[in-house]
């Protein structure tokens, strides 16, 4: 059984990038070591014969035909960049 405690929530709300007031802590940490718990309890089953599922319903979906639906727009396209080299997009430069 897990019990988080005040600096579990805190270090957690940092992380998360939460602010949350020391009053609501004991309810977050009650909440949130209860749903540990419930992770634990799902983690304990057995599941070695179980076939993995996509779905949790046996059904099968229609899938539409592959094909192209789009006109090629790419020289219409490239000409309202204000900057094209190789036939591709530039953009200004974002990470040092």
């Amino acid at each position: 059984m897990s019990k988080l405690d005040k600096s579990d929530v805190e270090k957690i709300a940092f992380l998360a990038r939460l602010g949350i007031n020391d009053q609501d802590i004991p309810e977050y940490a009650t909440n949130l070591s209860n749903i540990l718990d419930l992770v634990e309890q799902l983690d304990s089953v057995d599941t070695d014969n179980v076939k993995p599922m996509s779905h949790p319903l046996d059904s099968v979906q229609r899938l539409r035909v592959d094909e192209v639906t789009e006109v090629n727009d790419r020289d219409n396209l490239m000409s309202h960049s204000p900057e094209v080299e190789d036939d591709l997009f530039l953009v200004p430069r974002v990470v040092e």
